[in-house]
């Protein structure tokens, strides 16, 4: 992968990382609690790739993420991601989970539904679980059964989940409201 790159920008919930390559984006980092460790993960999971200013097309998604981070409705549809290597199955999840729109939510068994068969939802967890585009790839959207925000990988695990879902203002069972 010599022909990736990244960077590394502010967003609302901090400094997230974003990687690209000749086909599009391949990976999306979430805040590790420093930029130093954002950076490092970065290169944990994808080798020596240098750091870079973003192309055109990388930027544009950069702003979109930005922006919807900020709470503005960006669906991020235009996003162009290179998922070669991810399996077939785990790009059917993305492919849904792309469809839900900011500030609605699907649970896994939705997802595992539209795949075949709700006994897959353990598996849509797993892909989801392994998601190399968070936010582009709107995993924080796909929630536990009866709506709770069930697990979530990223640094901050639920309580990043909650967060993101609180910017876009979606509804989750988890949510406390003033009267609890």
């Amino acid at each position: 992968m010599t022909d990736q790159q990244f960077t590394i920008f502010d967003t609302a919930i901090g400094r997230c990382g974003i990687a690209w390559g000749p086909r599009g984006i391949n990976a999306v980092q979430l805040p590790m609690g420093s930029e130093d460790k954002t950076r490092a993960r970065i290169r944990q999971r994808y080798g020596d790739i240098a750091e870079a200013p973003p192309p055109n097309e990388v930027q544009h998604a950069i702003d979109g993420i930005v922006e919807l981070l900020a709470g503005k409705p960006n669906d991020l549809a235009d996003v162009v991601l290179d998922l070669d290597g991810v399996p077939e199955f785990h790009r059917g999840v993305y492919d849904i989970a792309r469809s839900i729109p900011p500030g609605k939510t699907m649970t896994y068994g939705d997802i595992a539904k539209r795949l075949g068969g709700v006994e897959l939802s353990r598996d849509v967890g797993q892909a989801l679980g392994r998601n190399p585009c968070p936010i582009v790839v709107p995993c924080h959207r796909v929630l536990a059964a009866g709506g709770k925000p069930g697990g979530f990988s990223a640094n901050g695990g639920v309580a990043t989940k909650l967060k993101m879902l609180a910017i876009e203002g979606a509804v989750v069972n988890h949510t406390p409201n003033l009267f609890e």
